[in-house]
């Protein structure tokens, strides 16, 4: 168990994702030159109700341990920061907000997947179809790679990451128990996706 800076948002960042961030509130200034003279990680929770702005949100106590990769700061004292998630946390309490929000964190690793969970590859496929169903009905979606990641734990991330899924399903995934229960999950709400699309673009 460790002390952790930590930046609640409005967005899930899971390991293996990239997150850029606009810093401009003073307390977070803070934070970012904290984390920045020792050693660049900070934690991601979600805010489940509330503001990014000026506290008084609820949050998650399940998040990501984030590093950061690249840090500018502009003239005015404002900063724009890249990290990249490196592993989940679990919160164990948080602290008092001051002179930025902390808490006392616990890292959570996923234990080692079952036998065959290295083969993504129908998952992949329903992902591409998903995603291109969405982009026949008009909505932005990103680019899905040919192949995920050597690492079958992290290409489970990734595919969680470039799922279009509303982001209190991406803490859903983010917070499951083990890798299967993750990927079961992942593969019903594409499912569940891919029904409601191919309704919309029957006209139903």
């Amino acid at each position: 168990m460790a002390e952790l800076a930590m930046f609640p948002l409005g967005t899930v960042l899971l390991p293996g994702g990239l997150l850029p961030v606009h810093v401009f509130e003073e307390r977070y200034r803070a934070m970012v030159r904290d984390c920045l003279d020792g050693d660049r990680q900070f934690g991601v929770v979600l805010i489940e109700r509330g503001s990014e702005v000026g506290g008084g949100d609820v949050r998650t106590d399940v998040g990501t341990i984030a590093q950061i990769a690249d840090a500018s700061e502009t003239p005015d004292g404002r900063w724009a920061v890249l990290a990249v998630g490196v592993r989940r946390l679990r919160v164990i309490q948080w602290l008092p907000d001051d002179p930025y929000p902390r808490a006392e964190v616990e890292p959570w690793d996923d234990g080692p997947p079952a036998d065959g969970f290295a083969d993504l590859s129908p998952l992949l496929r329903l992902l591409r179809r998903v995603v291109a169903l969405k982009a026949e009905v008009g909505d932005a979606v990103a680019a899905v790679p040919d192949e995920l990641a050597d690492d079958p734990l992290l290409a489970s991330y990734q595919a969680c990451w470039l799922a279009p899924v509303p982001v209190i399903d991406k803490q859903r995934l983010l917070a499951a128990e083990a890798p299967e229960a993750r990927m079961a999950l992942l593969e019903r709400l594409l499912q569940e996706e891919a029904e409601v699309l191919e309704l919309r673009l029957g006209g139903a």
